[in-house]
């Protein structure tokens, strides 16, 4: 009798459903505060909080210990790793290819569905992708969370920090990992790189982003993820086979729309309604409407330069003869003449406004987007002795250019304002 008690006891135990709360609230069958990152039940009681099931459910929780941790060891969780779930699932493919801009408004897909599955696959097995993910993670929530506005010390959140201590972790893994390249780690690198960059994005650091940029395709190109040239008429296969792309990946990042552009009265990812200036009010000349409208008029061309880039990349990963790449040399070379020309005409219709004052931010970011492409146009196809001065000329332009990015999106804002569009206008000095 008291055994069919017990037994029915366990049956409905075992039938009850704790539907929401943590991962670990959950199989205890306890109700969970549901506090983020990490749910004060099991920080109390020093259990591990496996966090809640989206975003990208197949990873395992942290340590309490470890996220709250007052110094961060680059070494700390670098140990071979066993994820909840194996499946990548397509919600988490749609969010992290969503999460890899805020250059973006917040609903543009960047059409990186390929990069995205392959991050994700790959942070199962390698620890320091998996920290840069849960990096991003953590960044991107506190994000959408407090706002895009400037934030004060005392208002950063945990996730915020555990994004950083995350952060933390990928790069001394990365750094241990490329002691010793080979393949893989090289794929790691260059998987890594990709996040790295959407991660200081989220933090406004656009000068490190392009410190990224700039180190991610010297990588490519040391290391021959291509066929190249070597010298005149001695075409070489790609070093190494499947490598990332991380040029395809940073040219669908800027081909991306940019909020800066957008017009007054806007609708923000919240539904509420914002107000941008890109300049002052006091510094707007007659004929400043012309100079925001300069903006989408150039991105046209760029994006059409910018998609026959890509395609130019993809008939050179494809090439296999010396004939079929020297056609591929007179493609770039019209296709740098074409920047070129971009060039002129960007700075013929400022040079006609004339407008006074700094220009707006979406064409600042105009420029970095021209850069990279130059840039990756350069070292395609080629390893000549002169390139490596030329890169190093047109590095140093595009780290110029991503400073001044970085201080004028510092410096914006978006105020909310009515359905109307009223209240203060953001200013950029």
């Amino acid at each position: 009798m008291a055994g069919s008690v017990v037994a029915r006891r366990r049956n409905i135990e075992w039938r009850t459903k704790v539907k929401t709360g943590c991962t670990t609230c959950r199989i205890r069958k306890i109700k969970c505060d549901e506090n983020k990152p990490f749910c004060q039940k099991c920080v109390n009681t020093g259990r591990t909080c496996d966090g809640y099931e989206s975003p990208f459910k197949f990873f395992t929780g942290q340590p309490i210990n470890s996220a709250h941790a007052g110094g961060i060891r680059p070494d700390v969780g670098l140990r071979p790793i066993r994820p909840t779930f194996m499946k990548i699932a397509p919600q988490d493919i749609d969010l992290l290819n969503r999460y890899f801009s805020t250059k973006t408004m917040f609903d543009v897909k960047l059409g990186c569905d390929e990069e995205a599955r392959q991050v994700l696959q790959a942070s199962l097995t390698d620890p320091p992708i998996r920290h840069a993910v849960l990096s991003l993670r953590a960044l991107r929530e506190d994000l959408e969370t407090s706002g895009d506005g400037p934030v004060s010390i005392a208002q950063q959140t945990p996730s915020y920090h555990y994004g950083l201590q995350q952060y933390s972790m990928a790069l001394g893994g990365l750094a241990s990992n490329l002691s010793s390249p080979g393949s893989n780690r090289l794929k790691s690198a260059l998987l890594c790189c990709q996040i790295f960059i959407s991660i200081e994005q989220v933090q406004k650091n656009y000068a490190a982003m392009a410190q990224h940029i700039i180190r991610g395709l010297r990588i490519m190109h040391e290391y021959r993820a291509r066929p190249d040239f070597v010298a005149a008429n001695k075409l070489v296969p790609a070093h190494h086979d499947q490598l990332p792309f991380l040029d395809v990946f940073i040219i669908k990042l800027f081909a991306a729309p940019c909020k800066f552009a957008d017009p007054p009265a806007t609708a923000d990812v919240s539904g509420t309604t914002s107000s941008v200036c890109l300049i002052s009010p006091h510094q707007q000349p007659v004929g400043s409407r012309d100079l925001r409208m300069i903006a989408p008029n150039m991105r046209t061309e760029l994006t059409r330069i910018a998609a026959s880039t890509l395609e130019f990349l993809g008939k050179v990963s494809q090439v296999e003869s010396v004939e079929m790449a020297l056609r591929l040399l007179s493609e770039k070379a019209a296709l740098l003449d074409s920047l070129e020309s971009w060039l002129i005409d960007l700075e013929l219709v400022q040079t006609e406004i004339g407008s006074p004052g700094p220009e707006p931010i979406s064409v600042s970011f105009l420029r970095f987007f021209h850069l990279i492409l130059k840039i990756v146009l350069l070292g395609a196809l080629d390893s000549s002795p002169d390139l490596c001065a030329e890169l190093r000329n047109e590095n140093d332009r595009l780290q110029r250019v991503a400073n001044n990015v970085g201080e004028r999106v510092r410096a914006y804002k978006t105020c909310s304002g009515t359905s109307s569009g009223q209240g203060e206008r953001s200013t950029v000095r």
